[in-house]
């Protein structure tokens, strides 16, 4: 056992309740691109954390990025919930026992045989959908190229077993022949089920579509060529490809998981049915959306590749048609949901760390109101901000928003 190891497991035995903001994962492999993520100012949510947390579960009720499991995972045991099921891939991949010795010792390596097995398949399977990028193709070329992938979509794949990408995604966020590599790996995890190993797959599936993306990072709506710097940027990421950056990544999360035996429970709820199955004196910590835009818009794609169910796609986002609309990006609901919030944790007994920023629906004040009236007498709120660049997937100048951050603080006195 190495020097760390063996202080973590004395620091432990010693204390039930661990040193969490000098303990945490600060190496926490990143995943996906996300706007608003934490990771910058985990020092501050999880130093917060540390004062509020006693024992039991740390429930983290708008996942996101997962970014909490994978610092907190290994030192309490901790309750993962949002209703986006690609969250649930991320926490299941941060958390799972990874017992290594029990896989191959070049899974990797068979894990992508099997992925170019298919698509080497896909290929002898329809010689013509060759789809060339170069730089010396006129826009209008270049447009033309898109526009046969992108009608793809019409095309009958029905006879192949996994074929959701080339036909509803091609030529869209990604080339035809990136999304032959995503179907192909998105096969081969279903091949690993029941393994942690399928998250693994999963995750780094997700972390090589969100940097070939030829949108910003999401996947509100794809570009397109509309000028010659357009089209050059768009290429930049045209010629990247799927495989090189899921073997990088899939590497990365090898070498850092391992075995974790602290319980833990991810679930993919909406945010009130989860707080009616939190334990009683537990801590909630809430990191709801801020802003009018729903976030099922910007990562519909995730969801697709995790539920894998080919649904019908619309608009030229080719969004799913049953998107979750959160009641925090409606006007006339958002104070009905904070305050759903903070009566539940009234009657769980619960303690609360509430995420929110000074660009919010609601403002600090209207929260305050809202905290004070629902959670009465007995508890006690505090507050702690700190300035924080938001990140925003946007180009150019656009890309961060300075905000101030707020954590709302509620305990039982």
């Amino acid at each position: 056992m190495s020097k760390a190891a063996t202080l973590l497991v004395t620091t432990l035995q010693a204390n039930p309740k661990p040193d969490l903001l000098n303990l945490y994962d600060r190496n926490v492999p990143h995943i996906i691109k996300y706007m608003g993520a934490k990771r910058t100012i985990l020092d501050f949510v999880i130093g917060a954390i540390n004062e509020t947390y006693e024992e039991g579960k740390l429930y983290d009720l708008f996942g996101g990025t997962s970014i909490l499991s994978g610092a907190l995972g290994k030192l309490i045991p901790v309750h993962s919930n949002d209703i986006q099921e690609y969250s649930a891939i991320l926490a299941q991949t941060y958390l799972s026992n990874y017992k290594w010795e029990n896989y191959p010792s070049n899974i990797l390596d068979e894990i992508v045989g099997k992925a170019s097995a298919y698509v080497e398949s896909i290929m002898e399977k329809y010689p013509n959908f060759v789809f060339s990028y170069s730089e010396n193709k006129t826009i209008e070329e270049f447009v033309e190229l898109e526009k046969q992938q992108q009608d793809l979509i019409e095309f009958n794949f029905t006879n192949l077993t996994h074929y959701l990408f080339i036909k509803n995604y091609s030529g869209t966020y990604w080339s035809y022949q990136q999304c032959l590599w995503i179907d192909a790996f998105r096969k081969v995890a279903d091949e690993y089920k029941g393994s942690p190993v399928y998250y693994m797959i999963l995750s780094s599936l997700m972390f090589a579509m969100s940097y070939n993306s030829q949108s910003t990072g999401h996947y509100a709506q794809f570009r397109d060529a509309t000028s010659l710097s357009s089209k050059k940027d768009i290429l930049i990421y045209r010629q990247k490809d799927i495989l090189s950056y899921f073997v990088k990544k899939f590497s990365q999360l090898q070498k850092h998981l391992g075995e974790n035996n602290i319980n833990y429970t991810v679930t993919s709820l909406d945010y009130a049915a989860c707080l009616d199955q939190i334990e009683p004196n537990s801590l909630v910590y809430a990191d709801p959306p801020y802003a009018f835009v729903h976030y099922s818009r910007f990562y519909h794609a995730l969801e697709t590749l995790v539920k894998y169910d080919y649904p019908t796609v619309t608009h030229k986002g080719r969004y799913r048609t049953d998107r979750h609309q959160s009641p925090f990006c409606k006007r006339t609901e958002v104070k009905a949901a904070f305050t759903n919030i903070f009566s539940k944790i009234k009657d769980r007994n619960a303690k609360l760390i509430l995420s929110y920023s000074n660009t919010g629906m609601v403002s600090l004040n209207e929260l305050l109101d809202i905290a004070h009236i629902n959670l009465g007498f007995k508890y006690e709120v505090s507050i702690k901000e700190v300035d924080y660049k938001h990140s925003t997937m946007g180009r150019k100048d656009d890309k961060n928003r300075s905000v101030q951050e707020y954590l709302i603080i509620a305990k039982r006195k």
